[in-house]
């Protein structure tokens, strides 16, 4: 039998001077990383627009302000994780913001474990998950209904 789970992430897409902020995300055993938007899971009984605030903080040290809602990516996926396959539905909800205090700081113990700022013509050459995509397009495009067409989620996005 298939376990079915669905899981809510809420993310910031935070850009200044031609830079994007990004967390690098860190498997819990610590074998696989990659670069991620900062964000994360939405707990049970949490606000997304709390929740993005709270990961921007956990993941990078900064306080962030939301600025506008971006979209929403619906996609599914299929895992196998200690031997127990799982049909993924990821729900994406991404944020425009703005950072308005704190100091970078890197997350210890939790699931990233750098952050950074990255020029835009960079990300393209690094090693990320599809959502960073996603949220750049969302912020290029801006579309009214808060659509992208979606990006692959197999394999790290690497040009």
């Amino acid at each position: 039998m298939i376990e079915k789970k669905l899981r809510v992430a809420a993310y910031a897409v935070c850009i200044s001077d031609g830079q994007v902020l990004l967390a690098r995300y860190v498997s819990p055993d610590r074998a696989e990383k990659y670069w991620t938007l900062p964000g994360g899971g939405v707990d049970h009984d949490e606000d997304p627009y709390r929740a993005v605030v709270r990961e921007v903080a956990e993941e990078t040290g900064y306080d962030a302000r939301i600025e506008q809602l971006l979209g929403v990516d619906s996609r599914s996926r299929r895992v196998t994780r200690d031997g127990t396959e799982t049909d993924m539905h990821l729900v994406g909800i991404y944020y425009r913001a703005r950072v308005i205090g704190g100091e970078l700081t890197h997350e210890i113990d939790g699931s990233t474990d750098l952050a950074a700022w990255v020029p835009l013509s960079e990300v393209k050459t690094l090693e990320r998950a599809a959502l960073v995509d996603t949220g750049l397009a969302l912020v290029s495009t801006q579309p009214l209904d808060g659509h992208v067409p979606p990006t692959a989620v197999d394999g790290l996005v690497r040009d």
